[in-house]
């Protein structure tokens, strides 16, 4: 920043837009969680949001945007690799269970009509 009276104007002025941004955001966050969703689905829509607000602290208030370093770049691009990694891990898990019914051999709950009928 040159510390001109313009820039600074300027700067302000995106903090300002990047904090309504985390705010709109800190609201999308409260209104994610009272959707009735799949638990898979309600992590990686967490994950989104997240991630968004996350980008945009670390592009404009930690100023990574502005870095040129290569190991700062392989480090992002290893973090951007994990994410997508666990973006995927719940889809992944979700389809462990599909179509396999278990029963547990020594379980001795009665079952539910036979509960009622007593």
């Amino acid at each position: 920043m040159s510390g001109s009276a313009e820039d600074v104007r300027k700067h302000i002025a995106t903090y300002k837009k990047i904090a309504g941004a985390l705010a709109v955001g800190t609201v999308v966050t409260v209104l994610a969680s009272y959707l009735d969703v799949a638990i898979s689905l309600a992590i990686t829509i967490a994950l989104i949001i997240a991630t968004i607000k996350g980008s945009l602290v670390a592009n404009y208030f930690m100023h990574l945007g502005e870095e040129r370093s290569a190991w700062l770049k392989l480090t992002l691009g290893l973090t951007a690799v994990f994410w997508l990694a666990l973006m995927f891990l719940p889809i992944f898990t979700l389809s462990d269970h599909t179509g396999v019914a278990k029963t547990l051999p020594n379980a001795t709950a009665p079952v539910e009509h036979e509960a009622e009928a007593h």
